[in-house]
């Protein structure tokens, strides 16, 4: 049922509709639904106050994905061209050490840096001091690329405008600075996608979009990736009955997600659907408090990771996980949704 209907709607099941390829369509009745979807088809824009770039969409063409495999499918688009990375994130970070590489093998191969902030000094990370020491180090490479002059960074950059050129584009910032690439890679972060939940009745925090008892413990303002608590299927709750945003997307906009927290995240959930609600509630996560994870104009998270959404936790440690749960659907769930198991 469409969301404006109340009457026995907590025993209802859902639908699923599941585009399958070759014109396929097929609707699918289920009893519970995780959406773990991740944010990965929705970035922010390049943009200030959340809003696309003037000419960003024109500019289309001149802007890759985040994350190219510039050593790789993508080396071509790459090799010799005058690059723009954009962001303080983790994606800035990988993106930019692989450009360098690159610039090693072909000649010709310019490397510039964008980021909004006043300075830089956060996305190189804890050094070795980081709880996640590839992380440490990942952010160690990147201050000595800046400083050896291999990266050209620019600060306080934030972009009003792209204006396609013959063979690039222009990128102009606000306060009149202008930079001309070929390219432009943006890394500024991402945001969840909500239109597949449009006919669910939803409870999200209303400045990161995550669920609402979620949100306030990890908004980047206040919280750094080690920060936050552990959390499970309790916090991750919607007023629909069996219904949970987990993994990257229940964070919403915020950009301090670990994989280690979502892994517990799905344990708990997993073991709430199974009818054991005291292995739901008895939730456990160790995570390092050091490395930096605020935000560059709140859309990326400064402390890059071992190698972006690749590492875990970067340690086997960092996550003490209870016992194996049996998972199985109980009496309630399998029969109270007009019978559909």
């Amino acid at each position: 049922m469409d969301k404006t209907h109340t009457r026995n709607r907590d025993t209802a099941p859902f639908i699923v509709r599941v585009d399958h390829g070759g014109g396929e369509i097929r609707d699918h009745i289920v009893s519970a639904v995780i959406d773990a979807s991740g944010t990965w088809s929705t970035r922010n824009p390049l943009g200030t106050q959340g809003l696309p770039a003037i000419g960003e969409a024109t500019s289309v063409n001149r802007i890759s994905t985040p994350l190219p495999d510039v050593a790789g499918r993508d080396r071509q688009r790459f090799a010799g061209r005058r690059v723009l990375v954009v962001g303080a994130s983790h994606s800035a970070a990988n993106t930019l050490i692989n450009l360098a590489e690159l610039a090693r093998d072909e000649p010709g191969t310019t490397i510039l840096w964008a980021v909004r902030g006043n300075s830089a000094g956060k996305v190189f990370g804890g050094g070795e001091a980081d709880g996640l020491p590839a992380r440490g180090q990942l952010g160690t490479r990147l201050r000595r690329l800046v400083e050896a002059g291999v990266i050209e960074l620019h600060t306080g950059f934030g972009i009003a405008a792209l204006k396609p050129l013959n063979t690039g584009v222009s990128v102009n910032a606000v306060d009149g600075r202008t930079i001309d690439a070929h390219i432009v890679v943006p890394c500024t972060g991402f945001r969840p996608d909500l239109d597949i939940l449009r006919e669910l009745r939803l409870n999200l925090d209303p400045a990161v979009e995550a669920p609402s008892a979620l949100g306030p413990l990890i908004d980047p303002e206040f919280h750094s990736c080690g920060t936050v608590p552990p959390h499970g299927a309790k916090l991750l709750t919607h007023p629909e009955t069996y219904f949970y945003i987990a993994g990257m997307k229940s964070y919403g906009r915020a950009p301090t997600f670990l994989l280690a927290t979502g892994y517990e995240q799905v344990r708990s959930v997993a073991a709430a659907l199974a009818g054991d609600q005291t292995a739901a509630d008895t939730v456990h996560l160790e995570l390092p408090e050091t490395g930096v994870c605020s935000s560059d104009a709140g859309t990326s998270c400064d402390a890059p990771p071992a190698t972006g959404a690749q590492n875990p936790a970067s340690g086997e440690g960092c996550c003490a996980v209870p016992e194996p749960v049996l998972i199985g659907f109980p009496t309630g769930l399998a029969h109270g949704r007009n019978g559909q198991n």
